[in-house]
């Protein structure tokens, strides 16, 4: 087992199976020392738990979880093509997409729980830029949406 899957272990967490693709993409590609995934959803033993708009049907804090289980997600999808997650030297981007009521401006918030898993996982290597962005829908009208890039030990 990997430093990273103990870890994961260590906090309660199990490393997922990767997510399949819902159209004509991989989960993640390597090009150089680098690892992009493509959007995770917050998919739990291939479902949605929950669906929605955050702000509306699903609460903030129902939310932040949701993007914990997208960067669990994530982190499937690098491993798929880096082979151990030991390999990451850093997590270079998150970007986190909230499908938001109109009302909504809590995305900094929600996007939080990718980024808090990612430092609990990975240390100092799981602190990275970021962007959080509130969009009208995502698919399968998911609440959340996290990519990363990771940048790999060379």
């Amino acid at each position: 087992m990997s430093a990273v899957e103990a870890k994961l272990a260590e906090l309660g967490l199990t490393l997922p199976e990767v997510v399949p693709p819902l159209a004509a993409y991989q989960p993640a590609v390597q090009s150089g020392v680098y690892v992009y995934t493509a959007g995770q959803l917050p998919m739990v033993e291939g479902k949605l738990p929950v669906t929605g708009k955050v702000g509306a049907e699903v609460t903030a804090e129902e939310a932040k979880e949701l993007a914990r289980t997208c960067a669990l997600n994530a982190l499937a999808a690098v491993k798929s093509v880096a082979g151990d997650l030991d390999r990451i030297a850093r997590v270079v981007k998150v970007v986190g997409f909230v499908a938001s009521a109109s009302d909504f401006t809590g995305q900094p918030g929600v996007v939080n729980g990718a980024s808090e898993l990612l430092g609990a996982v990975l240390g100092d290597k799981g602190v990275h830029a970021r962007s959080a962005v509130g969009v009208a829908v995502l698919p399968l009208d998911a609440p959340v949406e996290v990519e990363i890039q990771v940048e790999l030990v060379p």
